[in-house]
């Protein structure tokens, strides 16, 4: 399958034009010392069968692409290359495996921190939020006693202390459900990676709370449902594991951080915390 022009291609999904002309010699191809070193070691992922392959796509001389077919499935390695970012986070909204593959193990995604820090920011805005809705109260000083910036930054503490409660039973139950035997270890960075990444669905707290209506607590029970569907998805797809095991592990984090709330509670700590689905609360 041949492209022209390079539209769609996102970066890290193979080598740029005038460095890949594929392996070998072929006639109208020219091959560099540096397309042969990149396919020496098999740095992407097929999106439907999982296999590795060594490159995504060969350029061509004046910019003419060709997809690289699975050896394995014998379909596109990643079909992702040609496709428009906006289709790629529809598919990833929709949970597709293919997606996430493509975002996970063809991109280079360094945004890891920072989407964490902006979510940990909507979290502990909300809860900020539902605490002052929830001790309404004419007297000024006691909304500039809210106001203050403690209040803010113990709630973003707290979400942060929650969020790694949840990522620390993740990776314990896989570390104890592996098997001893087993040859392989799984990438944990990678995983705490892609975990860090499908908790994107946490941006949409910030909307839910500024266009308050009557269904609000609906809409950030879904967006928690929508969070950890994509955490399950995320574990299936990078360990490349059953629909079980990614469930049971999404379980048991979500055990341990109800397990934290619940402690912080018994301690008379505000956690306004999301692990029940949000507490309800008048909006």
């Amino acid at each position: 399958m041949g492209t022209s022009g390079c539209g769609g291609l996102r970066p890290g999904n193979g080598t740029p034009e005038g460095e890949t002309a594929g392996k070998g010699s072929t006639e109208g191809v020219t091959a560099t010392p540096t397309t042969t070193a990149a396919s020496a070691s098999c740095q992407y992922r097929c999106i439907e069968c999982n296999q590795e392959a060594k490159e995504l796509y060969r350029d061509y001389n004046h910019g003419v692409l060709k997809i690289t077919i699975c050896k394995s499935c014998q379909k596109p390695v990643d079909k992702y290359v040609e496709y428009d970012p906006v289709i790629i986070l529809i598919n990833a909204i929709l949970c597709k495996a293919q997606a996430y593959r493509h975002i996970l193990f063809n991109t280079e995604i360094n945004l890891h921190g920072k989407l964490c820090m902006f979510c940990l920011l909507c979290e502990a805005y909300l809860r900020w939020w539902q605490l002052q809705d929830s001790t309404q109260n004419p007297d000024p000083d006691d909304f500039i006693r809210y106001a203050k910036e403690w209040d803010f930054y113990r709630l973003f503490a707290i979400a942060s202390l929650e969020q790694a409660a949840f990522f620390i039973g993740i990776f314990t139950f896989l570390w104890v459900e592996r098997p001893i035997t087993a040859k392989t270890t799984p990438d944990l960075v990678l995983l705490l990676k892609a975990l860090l990444l499908s908790s994107y669905g946490k941006l949409l707290l910030i909307p839910a709370v500024i266009w308050e209506h009557d269904y609000t607590p609906l809409c950030l029970r879904l967006i928690k449902v929508f969070v950890l569907t994509s955490n399950f998805q995320a574990i299936r797809v990078t360990l490349n594991t059953s629909r079980k095991l990614s469930f049971l592990a999404v379980l048991s984090g979500l055990l341990l951080e109800s397990t934290v709330v619940y402690f912080l509670q018994r301690m008379d700590w505000d956690v306004g915390s999301d692990c029940a689905i949000y507490t309800s609360q008048d909006f």
